[in-house]
Order: C-alpha cells, then structure tokens, then sequence
C-alpha cells in the first residue's frame, strides 16, 4: 500500500524521454527529449495530428515500453530507463497504472463481468468481493444488462466502456487514455470525461487523456499540444482556465 497522494503531487515523471526505432537504414524519432510531470488529481489531456508522438509518451509514462534515452520516475524516484526489463515492473503496473487502449483489448471468451472481475482477481481479490465491484463498476458505465454478454456480441462502444470498468478496477494511481471516447456517441463520452473528472478531483488520480475531440477541452486542467514526437505547447485547459477548440 503506497501513501497517498497529495493534490498537485508528482505521480509519474517522464524526463527527456526520446523514442528510436530504425526503419531500414533510417532511424526514426517517434519521441524526442519529452519532459512531462503527471500530477495527483490533475486531468491532463494531450493533442496533436496523428504520428505526433502522443500515444508513444503513454507506452513510456505507463511502463509499457521503455525510452531510448531518458527516463521514467515515480515518486521522484527513477524506476525505468533504456536498461530497465520492463517485466520486472509488471506488478507495479497491474496495482497502480491503469491503461485504456484505443482497441478495447477484451478476452473474447469471457463476459463482460468476467473480464472486470479477472483483474481484480489477479491482485488476490476473492471471487466473490471482485464480482461485486465488476457489477458495481459496469453499472457505472451503464452496463449492468449487458454483464453476461461476451465482447463479440457488444457494440465497440460498449466493448471500450468494459474495457475503461476493468482499467479502474484496481484504483490506480496513474490512468493513462488512448482516445478513450472515439468509438462513443456524445452522451456516453460525457459519461466517461465525467468519471475521470471525478477521479482525478475525488480520488487524486493522476488521469491523462489522449483526444483529438475539442469536445472535452473544457474537462481538462491543462493541455499539452503535440507534434513531431516533441511538445510544442502547454495551456490550461477549461477546468483550468481557457478552453481549446469549440
């Protein structure tokens, strides 16, 4: 059990972080000397064009790939960097990063309860406790009637909402958004900006969202703007202060 975080608190830390892959005798940036701080109850959402670098700085923010340069710390203590085996992270992870893909990712042979339930089962959350907060966590999102279905039979916003239920499973500290609410009609992803809204100001989340919906601009604390694997700039968002876009 970690301390709590206080509001504003560094949660994740990425420090000139760069990304390089080769693409036949080329090298490519992907990310390029990228410094963001992930705060305690703070909404951070990040835009740019497509290639901008946005969903690579998440991989690396949630210790799901590591830099080519730099590193990521936690609690101002560095925890990865271009050596570190990210396996042996992979508890750290499961309890404090939750992660939304832009795919929902769901296990086609289980239901859509057993797929909330199972992550909480992984973390020694006995069956029938996990069960009730799947339950719980599914009805957050509207989908207490579909709780036996199986991902083939959801539509893909509903499969995504199963999927955002089963990243808060295990209260992380860090939740990290890969266009979370582009497969979701307006009212469902109203729904959804207001749950991370409410985490991040109730539960001191640290939440970074990924968008290129305007939409939600107003939801944000601040926003950082993407382009060619760099942040080209920072601006309070609508929570925070001016908006962006319509």
């Amino acid at each position: 059990m970690i301390p709590p975080f206080q509001p504003g608190q560094a949660v994740m830390e990425v420090r000139g972080a760069s990304k390089f892959y080769l693409s036949g005798a080329s090298t490519v940036a992907a990310l390029a000397d990228m410094t963001l701080t992930l705060r305690a109850g703070e909404l951070t959402g990040i835009v740019g064009p497509s290639g901008s670098g946005k969903t690579t700085f998440l991989m690396i923010a949630g210790l799901l790939e590591p830099p080519s340069a730099g590193a990521v710390c936690f609690r101002d203590r560095p925890i990865a960097d271009p050596q570190t085996r990210l396996n042996s992270l992979r508890d750290f992870r499961r309890t404090h990063v939750g992660f939304i893909f832009q795919k929902a990712n769901l296990i086609p042979f289980l239901t859509a309860l057993e797929n909330v339930q199972i992550a909480l089962e992984v973390n020694d959350v006995r069956p029938k406790a996990a069960r009730a907060q799947a339950r719980e966590l599914l009805a957050r999102f509207g989908l207490d009637h579909r709780e036996n279905n199986y991902p083939s039979q959801l539509s893909g916003g509903e499969q995504q909402r199963v999927s955002i239920a089963r990243a808060l499973a295990n209260d992380p500290v860090l939740l990290l958004a890969d266009e979370p609410t582009a497969a979701l009609d307006g009212p469902r992803g109203r729904q959804v900006m207001t749950a991370f809204r409410a985490l991040a100001d109730e539960q001191r989340v640290a939440v970074c969202v990924v968008t290129h919906d305007p939409r939600w601009s107003a939801t944000f604390d601040r926003i950082v703007e993407m382009s060619d694997g760099r942040m080209v700039a920072e601006r309070p968002g609508g929570a925070g202060g001016a908006t962006l876009g319509g």
